[in-house]
């Protein structure tokens, strides 16, 4: 019996679609990254897209540091949510990679989109269903 290898060649691409509106934020987060790791497959190759519209708030909060003395910066989902709607999905879905080459790429085939809209229809994506809260 021989070992799978994957390769270009072999790797079946998909693009998979994800409603995240009325979603708990970290449950939809730690779903979506294990799409994008490929832990939804048998052969574990993390080749899908993964297109992630709607958005949800939370009441969290979000810290940055500007590198300086007392350069800490605290900012709430609500102020996050006003100001850049992407991102705290984006954040909460990066933190739930591996921080490496490897979560880089697995990273750059997650797009967010805070409207139902997108421009990714010419890849005909499919509908994931997350069931989570």
């Amino acid at each position: 019996m021989k070992s799978f290898m994957a390769n270009p060649s072999t790797v079946e691409r998909k693009w998979y679609v994800v409603d995240a509106t009325d979603k708990t934020l970290g449950r939809l987060a730690a779903e979506v990254a294990k799409v994008l790791r490929g832990k939804n497959k048998p052969t574990f190759v993390n080749a899908d897209k993964v297109v992630l519209t709607g958005k949800k708030l939370t009441q969290k909060l979000y810290f940055h540091h500007t590198g300086y003395l007392g350069g800490s910066r605290f900012m709430t989902a609500k102020t996050l949510l006003e100001t850049n709607p992407v991102k705290m999905v984006e954040k909460a879905v990066r933190g739930m990679i591996p921080k490496n080459r490897l979560g880089e790429q697995i990273y750059s085939k997650l797009h967010v989109y805070a409207g139902p809209e997108h421009p990714h229809a010419a890849q005909k994506p499919e509908v994931l269903e997350i069931n989570v809260r």
